[in-house]
């Protein structure tokens, strides 16, 4: 019965990486209206068609399913997914443990043009380095894992954005934008509810590199190094911009959760 569930400590400490489980939101209609807040990385479809639930996912990707208390629902859609090949697991005790576990959750209603069933679109300009990079990462992990994001010319992303019905990004006039001393990636963090503190910690990183304000994080000059480095390789390739450069984030934060005392010194016999 066990490696049919999974606890909200557990799909959190998943949370981030490459490798994280897909989350599908499977309450009924009436509960997800009520209420501002989903897992993060979740998005909502419709219990009652667990075929085009499993016809949407990728069979090769870990999925979590949950509903308020993990019970019929939840688990009648895990078992429809894993009679389709689809390893599905359930959150046991579904959002209402999460909630109790006083783990984040993402607000729904900050970010209006976020489709609940995921696919939203994001707009900026292109040749991303630091922000125009952060921003995309931290939509794909934690708020959107089926996000498009369109880079064009400076000038065009504001009326680009307004025809595709999408979020216009780190420009002046968008939506979500730099914003006194706080950059892109601060706005978009603290519009989206999740409280986490090593996401706190990069959103500092990413705020140093992206003003050239390097004094406030140690790390924020290797972070800008590193963006302009990723940035050089893929030319006007700007997809690849970020494909390569989320590898840069999915590090930092995993370091920043799982081993932020850990050091490397030399010569071998001392810390690993």
């Amino acid at each position: 019965m066990g490696k049919y569930f999974i606890t909200p400590e557990q799909l959190w400490s998943a949370f981030g990486g490459i490798d994280s489980p897909r989350v599908i939101d499977v309450r009924r209609q009436q509960a997800i209206d009520s209420d501002d807040e989903m897992v993060p990385g979740a998005i909502w479809m419709d219990h009652g068609d667990p075929a085009a639930i499993a016809k949407a996912l990728d069979c090769r990707q870990d999925v979590v399913v949950y509903c308020i208390h993990g019970h019929q629902v939840s688990q009648s859609v895990a078992a429809a997914l894993r009679a389709n090949r689809i390893n599905a697991r359930v959150l046991r005790g579904g959002i209402d443990a999460w909630r109790g576990a006083g783990l984040p959750t993402k607000r729904i209603s900050a970010l209006p043009k976020i489709r609940l069933g995921g696919g939203s679109c994001w707009v900026t300009r292109r040749r991303p380095k630091v922000d125009r990079i952060a921003c995309p990462w931290f939509v794909k992990r934690f708020i959107d894992p089926d996000a498009t994001f369109l880079f064009v010319e400076p000038e065009q992303v504001l009326a680009v954005a307004e025809e595709v019905e999408g979020t216009a990004f780190d420009i002046e006039g968008a939506e979500i934008t730099h914003a006194g001393d706080l950059c892109s990636f601060d706005v978009l963090l603290a519009l989206s509810g999740l409280d986490d503190s090593a996401l706190r910690d990069i959103a500092m990183i990413v705020r140093g590199a992206d003003t050239d304000n390097l004094d406030l994080a140690p790390e924020a000059a290797g972070l800008l190094a590193m963006s302009i480095g990723v940035s050089a390789l893929a030319g006007e390739n700007d997809q690849s911009a970020i494909e390569h450069g989320f590898t840069l984030y999915d590090a930092l934060y995993a370091w920043r959760r799982k081993a932020p005392s850990e050091s490397h010194n030399w010569p071998t016999g001392g810390t690993t």
